[in-house]
């Protein structure tokens, strides 16, 4: 079993006085915010320019993380710490020095990586010949050599060597002197090289503006008052959130959700899998406990690295809760606010695989779990929480033009829960995804596919006082011959609905073809070919409601009549309210209502 570990409270003593360190914790932020939009200008990948599908974050020499870029998914800022670790670990086994103008790529998801698409490339810091401190930038990337094309959707990995190269703290620059056998390799063995390596290089570009900036910030202010103001920073963001848990009452909450699985298996032991959290509150300090989870699935890639995955869904989803940045401002996000929390676990299971389970989709399983801590955190702060969220599916998307592969990778959007006082947001990524959308405009510029739909679904909105959100119809044909591969959840499972609102709804796919044929498919879909005309149908999952519908406002509800999103048949039904024309009858709906 594996854990990580709660350190002892600070003490409210400062190093440095606090205008001096808000200065610098502004500084670095802006470093970190800059790395992101040179990486966002720099990339040749829709995934990274137009999705921001990318991290950009400072760490000290030890790998403890100074800030992160605002725009970057946390799914890819938050594990830095971790590949830093991975990389310190993996090189002093080997006997390897870093040094002065090294450029090191890592994407080890036993190492500390997300997965092995997320590649990390980090520019090691040295002030007069010490190490002190590190600028990383990670993102994913299109396709990493894996046995189909694409790098999501490879469903069917048997292993860790199946999802495509894996890079353990391997330096493609050497004290300043490129390693060109590393760059062939790269080259040779990752289809559409141009965008893939392209954006490798904008990576390592990005990450030496960011070690520029913070080299130039030390020397201006001095290392040791740099080092006692980001001392400070900790401090106070550990203070933050042991202050938001010693709030919540002391007690065991416990949820529980479930994945899909693989839906098409014959064997039970790959669907309908547990994901269970018992959330811990001990005064000032907190206990993720995931006992409960389904074992690990050994030759099936949705087991979740402990440390890079399930680490940051946690803390991801307590921080989004405790500490609202709408009602606590800017809160410096640094390794202080993990201090407090401790998760539990057990190896073997989908939250802490053993090497070599493979683990290349874990990114669904990974929000679901994210969904399960929130689900149980709501028995403790019921309205600081979301209902059940819709969670994403990703589509890779690929082909030859002249012995050239393209590929593209599309995320479908999940939507949110209602929320006390707010109903759930519309055809978004959710929790740890915080991707943006990828413009149409976008695919069908560059990519032989084109975009036959894309809106809201209608008539299957979640009632509640404050309704779910809303999933999206996304409809892509090909233009020319070429395949996909899909990783998703939520075909089976409906987001939970809370007290008293309505469970959301599932989504779906479908590939019609040329040839008259309709297909549906599961959630998960290994490379599968397609032909010129054929296309991909996509209906989006709707978040869980939240309260009783009854007590939903009837001029809220007449404005979903009237925006389409519901039918008036729907309004009476689940909300008690009479529309008669485009008005509300206040009378009938009274009559109704008891």
């Amino acid at each position: 079993m594996n854990k990580h570990v709660a350190a002892a409270a600070p003490s409210q003593t400062t190093r440095v006085d606090p205008v001096t360190a808000a200065v610098i914790h502004g500084a670095l932020e802006n470093i970190a915010v800059e790395m992101g939009h040179k990486l966002m200008r720099m990339s040749y990948s829709s995934i990274i320019r137009e999705s921001e599908d990318f991290g950009a974050a400072l760490t000290d020499a030890t790998g403890r993380q100074l800030c992160e870029c605002k725009m970057s998914t946390p799914l890819q800022s938050g594990p830095i710490p971790g590949y830093i670790r991975g990389i310190l670990k993996t090189m002093a086994a080997r006997g390897e020095t870093i040094r002065e103008g090294d450029v090191i790529m890592h994407n080890d998801p036993y190492g500390g990586a997300s997965h092995g698409p997320d590649v990390a490339f980090c520019v090691p810091v040295f002030l007069d010949g010490q190490l002190i401190g590190f600028s990383v930038t990670t993102a994913h990337h299109l396709d990493i050599g894996a046995l189909t094309p694409g790098s999501c959707g490879i469903v069917d990995a048997v292993d860790t060597y199946a999802e495509g190269l894996q890079f353990k703290a391997i330096k493609v620059v050497s004290e300043g002197r490129r390693n060109d056998p590393v760059w062939h390799i790269l080259n040779d063995n990752i289809r559409a090289p141009a965008l893939v390596v392209g954006d490798m290089e904008a990576q390592i570009k990005a990450a030496e503006i960011g070690a520029a900036r913070y080299l130039d910030l030390v020397r201006q202010y001095g290392l040791s008052t740099v080092n006692a103001a980001y001392e400070d920073l900790m401090d106070y963001s550990e203070r933050l959130m042991r202050d938001a848990i010693r709030a919540l009452p002391d007690g065991d909450y416990t949820a529980a959700t479930r994945i899909d699985g693989f839906l098409d298996d014959p064997d039970p032991a790959r669907r309908d899998l547990p994901i269970v959290a018992t959330v811990k509150v001990r005064g000032d300090r907190l206990i993720v406990d995931l006992t409960g989870t389904a074992p690990q699935i050994p030759d099936k890639p949705i087991n979740m690295p402990l440390e890079g995955t399930v680490d940051c869904a946690v803390w991801l989803t307590l921080r989004s809760i405790l500490l609202d940045t709408t009602l606590y401002g800017n809160i410096p996000q640094n390794a202080g606010l993990t201090r407090p929390i401790e998760i539990v676990a057990p190896r073997g299971t989908l939250c802490n695989p053993i090497f070599p389970a493979p683990v290349i989709a874990r990114f669904c399983p990974g929000n679901q779990l994210a969904d399960t801590v929130m689900k149980a955190l709501a028995q403790a702060v019921p309205e600081q929480i979301s209902a059940g969220i819709g969670n994403l599916r990703v589509v890779a998307f690929s082909g030859l033009d002249e012995g050239k592969h393209w590929v593209h990778m599309e995320i479908l959007e999940g939507s949110y829960g209602g929320r006390y006082g707010m109903d759930g947001m519309d055809a978004v990524d959710t929790l740890y995804a915080n991707t943006r959308n990828n413009p149409i405009e976008d695919i069908e510029s560059h990519l032989p596919i084109r975009v036959d739909r894309y809106e809201l679904r209608n008539d299957v909105v979640a009632p509640g006082r404050w309704r779910g959100g809303i999933g999206t119809v996304r409809e892509f044909t090909y233009l020319t011959d070429g395949g996909f591969s899909i990783e998703g959840d939520g075909h089976k499972y409906r987001p939970w609905g809370f007290s008293g609102g309505g469970d959301g709804h599932t989504a779906s796919l479908t590939l019609q073809t040329e040839a008259g044929r309709t297909i549906d498919l599961v959630s998960k879909v290994p490379y599968h070919k397609v032909k010129t005309g054929d296309s991909i149908r996509s209906e989006g999952p709707c978040g869980g409601g939240y309260g009783d519908p009854r007590e939903r406002e009837p001029e809220a509800v007449l404005r979903d009549v009237l925006d389409g999103l519901i039918s008036i048949e729907k309004a009476e039904a689940d909300y008690g309210v009479v529309i008669v024309g485009k008005t509300v009858d206040a009378e009938a709906t009274a009559r109704a209502r008891r």
